[in-house]
């Protein structure tokens, strides 16, 4: 890793003049450079392994996951977060996403929140974190001062912290405990890092909470066995699962699974009837 410090994601775009270009070339143009991004992710797999070790063992001896972050960064956090209950059954506080400006920041930005060097610990401290927990700062400058700042006091506090950025030895690669650092290059438009920047951290958000909700026990097969049942297609597909299990007919099946409440909890009344 380069100790230098260089701002990879505020480097000039490979192309120009970008208003010259048809649609086509447009789009052309920006899907080679997403392109590069499952590349730039792969080579960051040992940093991310490491990350979710830790991650498991905390959360399998009642800690929580925790993501910080401003603007695009903080969005995809919270999205991350709030897609765990409904896809392996999970409490609502075990993973948890947090953005600079609050709630309402993630629809419409906050202006200078990101900047605050204490608030961030604040909010973190209304959830009561602990050296239980994780805290995944999310900044792909790995500059942004709401997310540092809130990194380096959790990890003082004996917390287990990571963070997801671009920028080699940037501050938050520095301050993280388990940093993961995907180098996808200058973006399309200079500087617009919710583009590749913001396609890496979505890649590795989904490796996290997928493979640490896998080691935890949430899947069985390859089966979301704890799926919540909140809507037609998710009973539909927790029907069609049970079918696939015990040769039940589809009726049986759904009736099985409204009953118990969970593909886990339909599995297990039944071979053990």
């Amino acid at each position: 890793m380069s100790e230098k410090f260089e701002k990879i994601t505020e480097k000039d775009s490979l192309y120009n003049d970008l208003e010259k270009m048809s649609v086509h070339e447009l789009l052309v143009n920006i899907n080679n450079e997403d392109k590069k991004v499952p590349y730039a992710v792969e080579k960051a797999i040992p940093q991310i392994e490491k990350l979710v070790e830790k991650t498991v063992d905390k959360l399998s001896k009642g800690g929580r996951l925790f993501y910080i972050g401003a603007g695009t960064s903080g969005r995809l956090g919270i999205l991350d977060a709030s897609e765990c209950p409904p896809t392996f059954g999970v409490e609502d506080d075990l993973v948890i996403g947090l953005i600079a400006g609050g709630d309402k920041a993630i629809r419409k930005a906050v202006e200078d929140a990101e900047d605050s060097t204490t608030q961030g610990w604040e909010d973190l401290q209304k959830f009561r974190f602990t050296d239980r927990d994780v805290l995944i700062g999310i900044a792909a400058s790995g500059t942004t001062p709401y997310v540092v700042s809130t990194v380096k006091k959790a990890r003082k506090a004996g917390a287990v912290t990571g963070c997801i950025t671009m920028n080699p030895g940037s501050p938050l690669e520095k301050a993280a405990e388990y940093p993961v650092t995907i180098v996808v290059g200058p973006e399309f438009v200079t500087g617009s890092s919710r583009m590749k920047a913001g396609t890496a951290q979505k890649l590795v958000l989904n490796m996290i909470s997928t493979s640490t909700m896998i080691k935890l026990g949430r899947v069985i097969g390859n089966k979301m066995v704890d799926m919540q049942l909140t809507n037609a297609k998710l009973v539909d597909r927790g029907t069609k699962m049970i079918m696939k299990e015990t040769g039940l007919d589809y009726e049986k099946a759904k009736k099985l699974l409204l009953e118990e409440g969970s593909v886990r909890l339909a599995l297990k009344k039944y071979f053990n009837k």
